[in-house]
């Protein structure tokens, strides 16, 4: 059989596809942005067709830059976007709506309501999550209740819900499938963690038909088989994840203590706890790491919202760069004299504040800040972020993280300037790997793996390489001043503040 391996990762802005090879090694990629629909302010949209388009589209750009046919591949793995949701018509497969996006804030009163009412804590218990717009299970609830008769409809089984990889599953199949995995499930805030199953008295809560819901497998498992009149084949699909937990398995995080932090459109921190539940004291968030074999690896997750959409916002929203590429060159470049914070609260702010009502503030301006000051703060607050996230960890588990080395992935990571920082902020080691694609690599590797044609989970940890080490060179007194800048930036941007 072809050890060819075909991922679909299906992000906030844009769509890729990448075929890896038998040495899993890119050989074809493709990738297509798609509409950001802003229909109010803190609102964000996708239309699901487009996606759908984008999914098909650049699949084929792979295939043919791989130079095989859609025969060759053995498998399929998807990672995608979390907690944004589609509802989609059983019969049709036609969307009833808009996609709502993980970053949309439209039900932060409704949570507030259930916050009120004294709910956020049976919510933590069972999901590990905190009662934010973020998650999809507030997202549901709106469109049942704004969608003309969608509630009725869904009860009568007539409705589907899912996160992106169920709506592209239950379109690859042809609407034979309907299921997500394990990760994504575990992001709805319906989703019981500890029994893995949905749970009755959340879907209560939130007045959600069970009907509607997909069925729930492992990480890497039968997904069902793509109609051939799609990609020209009938390709199976053996793995799903979602992307912060794909990028997870990429890393070949599976030891208890490893970590990993990825810098997209968000930044997102996951430390693998094996077995263990871990309750946070400090607002970061428990989740399902992954589950293989019927076996769930759980993990504590810091989420930030804005990470390389602060760079795109320098770009497209100030017009002050051309290229996102040129923020290390700028922010090397800038006023050493000069301390200028942004927080870059544009959507709220995520762990450990989770404050969905504060919004982006820049401090520390003088007459004599321009682009670069501005290039350097953007790239900072990653930085700064990430440490309050690091921090909030240590307090929770005590399980070695004191010593972890942070790897990571995503597109901010290839800037030296960045990373170095990085390290300096954190005040540890920062691991590049070679292979920067690892959200779509761990989905690639799900699928190939359980199709027999890449490596255990054992030879895959070992095959994992790093491009470059960065170690902290900053000294402490810098270190401290900057933070303690950061953190009273913070506290003077927050709602109640």
């Amino acid at each position: 059989m072809s050890g060819y391996v075909l991922a679909i990762d299906q992000g906030t802005t844009s769509t890729r596809a990448i075929v890896f090879d038998g040495q899993m090694q890119i050989a074809g990629a493709g990738q297509k942005e798609f509409r950001q629909i802003y229909p109010r302010s803190g609102w964000v949209e996708h239309d699901p067709e487009e996606i759908w388009d984008s999914v098909v589209s650049t699949i084929k750009m792979a295939i043919r830059e791989a130079r095989i046919q859609a025969k060759d591949i053995a498998a399929l793995g998807i990672t995608n976007q979390r907690e944004t949701v589609v509802v989609w018509e059983r019969e049709s497969g036609k969307p009833i709506h808009n996609a709502i996006v993980w970053q949309d804030r439209r039900t932060a009163s409704y949570c507030d309501k259930l916050k009120r009412q004294d709910l956020e804590k049976t919510f933590t218990k069972k999901t590990g999550l905190l009662l934010d717009p973020y998650f999809s299970g507030t997202k549901l609830s709106w469109l049942l209740a704004n969608v003309k008769g969608a509630r009725a409809r869904a009860a009568k089984g007539e409705l589907c819900f899912g996160t992106v990889d169920a709506f592209l599953i239950w379109r690859l199949t042809g609407g034979k499938v309907f299921a997500t995995d394990a990760t994504n499930a575990s992001r709805t805030l319906m989703y019981n963690i500890s029994d893995n199953c949905w749970d009755k008295a959340l879907l209560d809560i939130l007045r959600v038909p069970a009907a509607m819901l997909p069925e729930v497998k492992d990480c890497a498992d039968d997904f069902g088989i793509t109609e051939k009149a799609i990609l020209g084949a009938e390709i199976p699909i053996f793995g799903v994840a979602g992307d912060q937990h794909a990028a997870t398995i990429g890393q070949a995080c599976f030891e208890p203590g490893m970590m990993k932090s990825t810098y997209g459109t968000g930044c997102f921190a996951l430390l693998n706890t094996g077995s263990d539940i871990v309750g946070s004291k400090n607002r970061l968030l428990t989740t399902i790491a992954y589950r293989l074999n019927g076996e769930t690896t759980y993990a504590l997750e810091g989420s930030i919202f804005i990470a390389g959409a602060a760079v795109q916002w320098l770009r497209d929203g100030l017009g002050i760069i051309d290229t996102a590429s040129r923020t290390g060159e700028l922010a090397d470049a800038a006023d050493p004299t000069q301390e200028v914070y942004l927080v870059p609260a544009f959507t709220g702010l995520g762990a450990p504040h989770w404050d969905a009502n504060a919004r982006g503030a820049i401090f520390g301006l003088t007459r004599n800040s321009g682009p670069k000051e501005f290039a350097r703060a953007a790239l900072e607050a990653v930085c700064y972020q990430s440490r309050d996230l690091l921090d909030a960890m240590h307090k929770d588990w005590k399980g070695g993280v004191e010593s972890t080395v942070l790897r990571v992935d995503g597109g901010m990571v290839a800037s030296d300037w960045t990373m170095q920082r990085l390290a300096d902020i954190l005040d540890a080691p920062v691991d590049r790997p070679v292979i920067l694609e690892t959200t779509a690599l761990g989905a690639a590797w799900l699928a190939g793996s359980r199709a027999g044609v890449w490596p255990d989970r054992e030879s895959f940890a070992k095959s994992w390489k790093r491009n470059h080490r960065f170690e902290p060179a900053m000294d402490e007194k810098t270190r401290a001043a900057k933070l303690k800048g950061w953190r009273s930036a913070v506290k003077r941007t927050l709602a109640d503040a």
